[in-house]
């Protein structure tokens, strides 16, 4: 049976990269194989690796006197039963994180707080603007997240660049500088958020460590189109004015906005409490000074700036899929079937270097969350501790190599409906530049880390 659900995952993995193709969104998908996978693994016998696993042996000898008035198949579903509870609390405050985090850049947004950031960029020179533009994404991705920081970006150069062909350019730029910036942040990229909720990373050392290499991914393309970029930004359109209260309520939504985000590290240093309660506190005191602010709007328009309003507009589908997708992952790491998988790589290869590599070349084909998940359950933090070479090499990888395709991150899929890019295209203009980027980035990051653990 294990053979029959590694074959379901595979199958909705397939899914989900082909979400366009087939015509099924990808939050579906990944909901189905969850639930397939789960069941599979509820309703069939044991795997013998599991039964000769030192967890399944674990778990056993926790159940105590209990293990011996059940049978071997209620032991079975009371393991199932307790991993499926495991993961869930785990994959919970993954989701928590999240939607506080969405909620809270949807306020900002909504207050136009964002417009302070917008409305300083004036130059007309595309090299220019285009160096203003990728440093400006890459320490926002840093604060938000890659994809909303895309989205943010995106909307911008739709003001500044009226050129069609010169927006893509800058469209695949701002994809490669999100998912560079997202990488060395622990809130910047839902995989580093990942890694550094369960454990595996601290924030000080991922910033320490995993800066440099980041901003290397970007400054390599972004040098190579310094020289080699060509036409204009056209015709700059006016923009539209904006009053006075709308203005003050917007910078002071922004401030306290990212001062929330920023916060969240230090809640947890300080607090020692799982992260996602510090965004639920910073979203919290957001909550009640957007129902303070604007005392002289009516009832009707004030409900657009309220929080209730922006908790109706993040993306529930994307934070549906993350949940479908780790808990289908999940099955597989409590299957034993990712450690057994680790071992075949270790056996094989021999290098985590290479592996963890590859790992982030995958993620230019497949989501990075589901990969950044197996490579969590494939390496147990008994044997690689926190703050291990591994842990902060994979979250450059992941978070950089999915910008190689256009498919590859939530940010490029995010710019791809925005500019309506082909895929073909991507490939042919920056796919090359992203790939650069990403393996100059590993270079510097391997040299800072030479003789650490292969």
């Amino acid at each position: 049976m294990e053979f029959v659900i590694i074959i379901v995952f595979v199958l909705g993995y397939l899914a989900i990269a082909l979400e366009h193709p087939i015509k099924i969104n990808k939050t579906a998908s990944a909901l189905l194989t969850a639930v397939i996978c789960w069941t599979l693994f509820a309703v069939s016998d044991a795997p013998e690796t599991l039964l000769n696993s030192t967890r399944y042996t674990n778990f056993v000898h926790e159940l105590g006197e209990k293990a011996a008035s059940l049978s071997a198949g209620e032991i079975h579903l009371e393991y199932v039963s307790e991993s499926l509870g495991h993961h869930l609390n785990e994959i919970a405050q993954i989701l928590f994180f999240l939607m506080g985090a969405m909620t809270i850049v949807e306020l900002v947004d909504a207050h136009q707080g964002f417009k302070f950031i917008t409305d300083r960029i004036k130059t007309k020179n595309p090299i220019m603007l285009l160096w203003v533009v990728c440093i400006v994404t890459f320490f926002l991705s840093s604060v938000l997240d890659n994809l909303t920081t895309t989205i943010v970006m995106v909307s911008l150069i739709r003001k500044l660049i009226p050129d069609k062909e010169m927006r893509l350019f800058f469209a695949g730029m701002i994809i490669i500088a999100a998912n560079a910036g997202g990488a060395w942040s622990p809130i910047g990229d839902v995989t580093t958020t990942m890694l550094w909720i369960g454990g595996q990373i601290s924030a000080a050392a991922i910033m320490k460590n995993v800066f440099l290499p980041s901003i290397v991914c970007v400054l390599v393309p972004l040098i190579y189109l310094t020289f080699t970029l060509k036409g204009t930004l056209g015709e700059f359109e006016e923009d539209k004015k904006t009053d006075a209260s709308s203005i003050t309520s917007g910078n002071l939504m922004l401030i306290l906005g990212i001062g929330a985000l920023i916060s969240v590290p230090i809640f947890k240093t300080v607090t020692h409490l799982p992260p996602y309660l510090g965004m639920l506190l910073g979203l919290g005191i957001l909550w009640v000074i957007s129902e303070l602010i604007n005392p002289d709007l009516d009832e009707a328009e004030r409900k657009n700036y309220s929080a209730g309003h922006a908790l109706t507009k993040i993306d529930m589908p994307s934070v549906l899929f993350f949940l479908g997708i780790l808990l289908a992952v999940g099955s597989l790491q409590s299957m034993g079937t990712l450690a057994n998988f680790a071992s075949y790589l270790n056996d094989s290869l021999g290098d985590n270097r290479i592996i963890i590599t590859l790992i982030g070349l995958l993620s230019a084909i497949v989501d990075n969350v589901p990969l950044v998940a197996a490579s969590m359950g494939m390496y147990s933090l008994e044997v690689y501790p926190m703050d291990h070479f591994i842990w902060e090499y994979l979250a450059y990888c992941a978070g950089t190599g999915g910008s190689i395709l256009i498919i590859g991150s939530a940010a490029g899929v995010a710019a791809m409906g925005m500019e309506k890019i082909e895929f073909g295209w991507y490939l042919r203009k920056i796919s090359l530049l992203a790939a650069l980027g990403y393996f100059a980035g590993a270079g510097v990051y391997l040299l800072m880390h030479i003789g650490s653990a292969a």
